[in-house]
């Protein structure tokens, strides 16, 4: 979900005005909410918890259901209990892939923005924080551009190690399909567990976004409404400099498919050179590719990553130092914006591609440049159809990613072409109850947009073993 999705969620369960403050005071016939959590830690630890609690479950859990459970079973032939079994072969082959998660989680919490500023105040400025601040409020480019090279060059050390993690969890293995692993919870433990992380699923990652449907649609008296929903499209305040709601849904779309457009573009000849394959259109005869060695590859994968682990807010401030200067003056531009958000959605569709590349029979191209194929022709008729899930995974991801971008598009985005995020963020800075129901009818939107979205994604996912 976008970060200020998330942070709408949470000030609509357990902020001043929401939810379950409300409930509580009615209850108890309380004068305050007895629940003080905002512009504090704990709100942001659990906002990045929301976040990062399905990043372990789908590498952690994702790599696990694909083990092949006869490693196990020798295990118990051998004599193992079935607490020295997981002790002695399924949590070594889970190494890899816990560190790898943990970093992530690391890297994404190191380089998160909308979260901290929408719910931790000035108070818990971050890096990223301090970046926005020195750019956007003092105009001290030097000390932001200086503060962004530390956060690179850390982000870069982190992404390297991910990288190496991530292939040592890539080991030759007999990994099975999910259908074949799977079973049903026959005994009260299992029942008991599955049941369980079932109701943490439900409180921690449910109760936020649903009470962020609810409040949006309950008006300032608790009685059900839509005011907030009709308001979107109107000019309140009578200001020719005023743009509505629904343009900046308009805008939000348009960018969305520009950037999936260009990220597809670029990131579709990256992920070929990642898999060690020449492009079909630069005449690949099917050998592996020799032209870069492999350690250049491995120094490359990390920097086709950095974009993910880099704080967008960097990523804005160095488009403003190179595109802000008279020569190359695009600053103020709409046609900015896309470029941008391609940049940061370019890792998810390189990740997205790489499995499905790596799984490709080399065969199947050498039978068709058997049967008189010319490259153009085997990579119409032959790659892409079977890449066709994987590119539709990677141009979901870049739609999504775009339509929730949120601190690079603070810093470059033109005053007549906001986009939702821009729009949700200013309305939860001002204060009002039709400022702020108009930003949760925003955000339930966009929640609903990112929701179905990753449906889709989840329908045509790369068989079960993905690299996210």
């Amino acid at each position: 979900m976008p970060t200020v999705v998330v942070a709408a969620a949470f000030t609509a369960l357990i902020g001043p005005r929401g939810l379950l403050n409300a409930a509580l005071q009615s209850l108890l016939q309380l004068d305050a909410p007895p629940i003080q959590l905002d512009k504090t830690l704990g709100m942001i630890l659990l906002a990045h918890v929301f976040y990062n609690y399905t990043v372990v479950l789908r590498i952690v859990g994702g790599f696990w259901s694909t083990l092949d459970t006869r490693l196990e079973q020798a295990a118990a032939v051998l004599g193992a209990s079935r607490a020295r079994a997981f002790g002695e072969v399924t949590l070594p082959l889970l190494a890899p892939a816990i560190g790898a998660a943990a970093l992530l989680i690391f890297i994404f919490s190191f380089s998160s923005f909308g979260i901290v500023l929408l719910l931790g105040g000035p108070t818990f400025a971050t890096v990223e924080v301090e970046i926005y601040r020195q750019t956007a409020q003092f105009l001290r480019l030097d000390v932001a551009a200086a503060l962004s090279l530390v956060q690179m060059l850390a982000t870069l050390l982190m992404t390297l190690l991910y990288t190496r993690l991530q292939a040592r969890g890539a080991v030759p293995l007999d990994l099975r399909a999910r259908a074949a692993n799977a079973r049903p919870a026959h005994s009260w433990r299992a029942r008991l567990v599955v049941g369980g992380n079932i109701a943490i699923l439900m409180t921690l990652l449910g109760a936020p976004l649903l009470a962020l449907a609810l409040r949006s649609a309950t008006g300032a008296d608790g009685a059900p409404t839509l005011d907030y929903y009709s308001a979107l499209g109107k000019n309140q305040t009578g200001s020719v400099f005023f743009v509505p709601p629904l343009i900046a849904i308009r805008n939000s779309l348009l960018f969305a498919l520009a950037a999936t457009a260009l990220t597809l573009a670029i990131g579709v000849p990256a992920a070929y050179l990642l898999a060690g394959r020449r492009a079909q259109v630069a005449g690949d005869r099917g050998s592996r590719f020799s032209v870069l060695g492999s350690r250049f590859l491995v120094l490359l994968d990390p920097l086709f990553m950095l974009p993910l682990g880099t704080s967008a807010v960097t990523l804005g401030l160095g488009y403003i130092l190179v595109f802000g200067r008279p020569a190359l003056r695009l600053i103020g531009s709409p046609l900015l914006i896309p470029v941008v958000h391609a940049l940061l959605a370019f890792p998810f569709v390189v990740r997205s591609l790489l499995p499905a590349l790596r799984g490709l029979d080399p065969r199947l191209r050498e039978v068709a440049r058997m049967l008189g194929a010319g490259p153009a022709r085997v990579l119409r008729e032959v790659d892409l159809p079977l890449l066709f899930p994987a590119l539709l995974v990677g141009a979901v991801f870049a739609f999504t990613v775009s339509l929730g971008e949120f601190g690079a598009t603070l810093l470059i985005y033109p005053p007549d072409y906001p986009t939702v995020p821009v729009v949700i963020g200013r309305l939860l800075g001002r204060p009002g109850a039709a400022n702020y129901g108009q930003a949760l009818a925003l955000s339930t939107i966009l929640m609903l947009i990112t929701g179905v979205s990753f449906v889709l994604l989840e329908r045509v996912r790369y068989r079960d073993v993905g690299e996210f």
